[in-house]
């Protein structure tokens, strides 16, 4: 008589296929970690297949209205998941939350994995009405279930903190680089430009950052997806001729970029979500050997300035951005000190082999109950 084997489901209605911290860190760290069991990862519109031992279905595309693609694609990956019938089941997205109790209800062992502070990022929508109002009922909700399920994953340890409030079993998973990230060789070029890798939106400061670009004697590496109005606006700039726009580039691409960069930018503007954030991409510069330039939050100042990996600026003062750059290029080898540091951190401390080990050690917990 066969056993069937301890099968894990992954579920996400909104994320891309490979996703970082989704696909190329927690699945497959649990495939490798958990040999004997089955990683599953339920996905909208993607290419079904078995990749690095994790097992990738895929419901319909999402399409139409925000509101239909959000009920209908997670009733989709609801039916799909259950069709798998797991163990465990790890939720991605705050709009899984409403088949969070379902799961629960059917015998099910939940955790659900707070990539964002949500409740502070609703805040941030201009667009939103009686976004305050908003903010405090789904931090309600979102509290709600939360308390009911089996675990919490938190992408940072403030999320932590607050979950731990009313959740015994929370545990920070930070985005730290993949030890893998850092297997390139040293670059022998000449390191000639700053960059900025990720996201292209306003509240990234991204408008800022490329007015500070007119105090400099350098070009800015602008490497996501730009919208064309927003790049209508940016090119209004007088420091827009000192941008390189690279559009969205692949991971090998952008270590190239890094690769020949002399710091990194992370100039998020000062909304709630960002001033507790921990940017992935802080520790992919660091990881990349080089230092880091980012907005003066004290959580952001303890870790870049205080480990002494780069400079803390107002984001909101394209001048001081500016000076910031210009004072790293002109200082080559306090700027190549900071990134040989922010390397060794990576190397020590930031990296996903030390959260690896706490993810797996909340599964076992709950494994073993």
């Amino acid at each position: 008589m066969s056993i069937s084997p301890l099968k894990i489901i992954h579920l996400s209605s909104a994320h891309p296929d490979l996703d970082v911290r989704i696909f190329l860190k927690e699945c497959r760290s649990l495939a490798k970690r958990f040999p004997n069991a089955e990683v599953h990862l339920v996905l909208s519109g993607v290419t079904e297949r078995v990749e690095e031992g994790v097992h990738i279905h895929s419901v319909a595309a999402r399409t139409g209205s925000r509101l239909k693609r959000m009920w209908q694609t997670v009733n989709e990956v609801y039916k799909k998941g259950m069709a798998l019938d797991g163990a465990i089941y790890h939720l991605h997205d705050p709009e899984l939350l409403r088949i969070a109790l379902k799961l629960k209800r059917n015998g099910k062992r939940v955790i659900y994995d707070a990539h964002e502070d949500l409740p502070r990022q609703l805040l941030s929508k201009s667009y939103l009405p009686m976004r305050g109002m908003v903010s405090r009922l789904f931090e309600f909700y979102e509290n709600y279930v939360v308390k009911r399920l089996d675990a919490v994953v938190t992408a940072t340890p403030f999320i932590r903190d607050r979950f731990h409030k009313i959740h015994p079993r929370v545990i920070d998973i930070n985005n730290y680089p993949l030890l893998s990230e850092l297997a390139f060789d040293e670059s022998t070029e000449e390191r000639t430009h700053v960059c900025y890798i990720g996201g292209l939106t306003p509240i990234r400061g991204i408008s800022q950052l490329v007015d500070a670009m007119q105090y400099t004697q350098t070009t800015l590496q602008l490497a996501g997806a730009l919208d064309d109005v927003f790049k209508s606006k940016l090119s209004e700039s007088a420091g827009w001729s000192k941008v390189v726009s690279s559009g969205h580039v692949n991971r090998k691409e952008a270590l190239a970029i890094k690769q020949k960069a002399f710091a990194g930018i992370v100039t998020f503007l000062p909304f709630p979500n960002h001033i507790n954030a921990q940017p992935n991409k802080i520790f992919e510069y660091m990881a990349s050997g080089i230092p880091v330039i980012g907005s003066d939050f004290p959580m952001w100042k303890l870790l870049i300035e205080a480990q002494h990996v780069g400079l803390c600026v107002d984001p909101e003062d394209p001048k001081a951005i500016g000076e910031a750059i210009e004072y790293l290029r002109t200082n080559p080898e306090i700027a190549k000190t900071m990134g040989a540091r922010g390397k060794k951190l990576v190397q020590d401390r930031f990296n996903w082999t030390v959260e690896e080990e706490k993810l797996v050690g909340c599964y076992t917990e709950i494994l073993n109950e």
